[in-house]
């Protein structure tokens, strides 16, 4: 199971913090991914890291304002937004793939993750 927290309201230029628990079947996993689903679009990528070797991607429309990073021990995933802009508000939804030599192809594809979390939302407005 993935425990996603952290979603909430925040002011224009603000900061939030979200983390995704992994646990269970989703422990064995060997990266993990952020996605966002904005009001009236599809789901896409954010963000996407691995256990080990901590290789990320970011979507270009995060890079220089969001942060991953995580924690193996913990199996915990957080994903650090400042600067946020009202064209972040969507729901926040983590994500899990088992070991896979794809990644490099496939790690923006939400057909490469096995497992989702619930989803959080984040709400970006004055």
């Amino acid at each position: 199971q993935l425990q996603a927290s952290g979603g909430g309201l925040v002011q224009p230029g603000g900061s939030l913090r979200l983390s995704c628990a992994a646990s269970g079947r989703t422990f064995s996993s060997a990266s993990m991914a952020w996605f966002r689903q904005r009001p009236g679009k599809e789901r896409e990528f954010v963000v996407s890291v691995t256990w080990t070797g901590n290789i990320t991607y970011y979507a270009d429309s995060v890079k220089g304002r969001f942060t991953i990073s995580s924690d193996n021990a913990k199996k915990t995933v957080y994903l650090q937004m400042n600067s946020l802009k009202p064209e972040d508000t969507a729901v926040y939804y983590c994500a899990a793939a088992r070991p896979k030599t794809t990644y490099y192809r496939l790690y923006a594809s939400m057909g490469f993750y096995d497992y989702w979390g619930q989803g959080t939302l984040v709400t970006v407005s004055s």
